[in-house]
């Protein structure tokens, strides 16, 4: 139960930075899309770090289903426990989503109107992804924290879908009108895509880390997010 409420409330947190810093971002950037990307990458990238180094020892800090999905592959974690914890990913993200409406006095229950679809946006979120995963996998202890920070700030900018790689926060962000939403009907096929450049990031590390799937006997490596993200 601890390392779920840790899951949990670091979503929560993750997702509240990540909208409520696009709000923030769109209101006094004045109509300037980059100084507005900008502010919400600074924010995201600042609060995912933290929240890594904070939640890690306690949970691993996966704060992402795609995360937790190649740690059951890697047997770190079960099948039972990686369920739970993508089930405390999307509700803490989504209470998340929540709660950046009522700190901006928003309408707290929203859609999102912002269209992200395309092959190019798909792509791109399977490059974010993989990317991430390979710095969770790949990563040594305490550099997790700054290393996944930096890749989903960096594919923040890199990347035309700037860089959900996480399918918890791309379900909260679609019930969220505002800078960092995407509307419901995208977020299937960025979900597909986010799985599978996770599980290509899973079978390259195999061999490009020599790493061998391991029967969980601590708790998991401190690893990301976005995920993340943006708009």
């Amino acid at each position: 139960m601890r390392r779920l409420a840790a899951e949990g409330l670091g979503s929560l947190l993750l997702a509240a930075t990540v909208i409520g810093s696009g709000i923030m971002a769109e209101r006094l950037a004045g109509g300037n899309a980059a100084l507005a990307l900008l502010a919400n990458t600074g924010a995201t990238v600042a609060a995912l770090a933290v929240l890594i180094r904070l939640l890690g020892p306690i949970s691993g800090a996966h704060l992402n289903p795609a995360v937790s999905f190649v740690q059951a592959l890697r047997r770190v974690l079960s099948w039972r426990e990686a369920s739970a914890y993508a089930l405390a990913q999307v509700l803490g993200c989504c209470l998340g989503a929540v709660l950046a409406h009522a700190m901006f006095g928003l309408p707290t229950l929203q859609w999102s109107l912002h269209a992200r679809s395309g092959p190019s946006q798909w792509l791109s979120e399977a490059v974010a992804t993989f990317g991430l995963l390979l710095v969770v996998l790949g990563g040594r202890g305490e550099e997790v924290p700054w290393m996944a920070a930096a890749w989903i700030g960096a594919a923040y900018w890199f990347t035309p879908s700037t860089s959900f790689a996480n399918p918890a926060i791309t379900i909260a962000r679609s019930l969220s009108n505002t800078f960092a939403g995407i509307q419901p009907q995208d977020v299937p096929a960025f979900i597909v895509a986010q799985f599978a450049g996770a599980l290509a990031a899973y079978y390259v590390a195999r061999n490009v880390f020599c790493m061998c799937d391991r029967r969980r006997s601590s708790p998991t490596r401190a690893a990301s997010a976005a995920g993340s993200h943006s708009p």
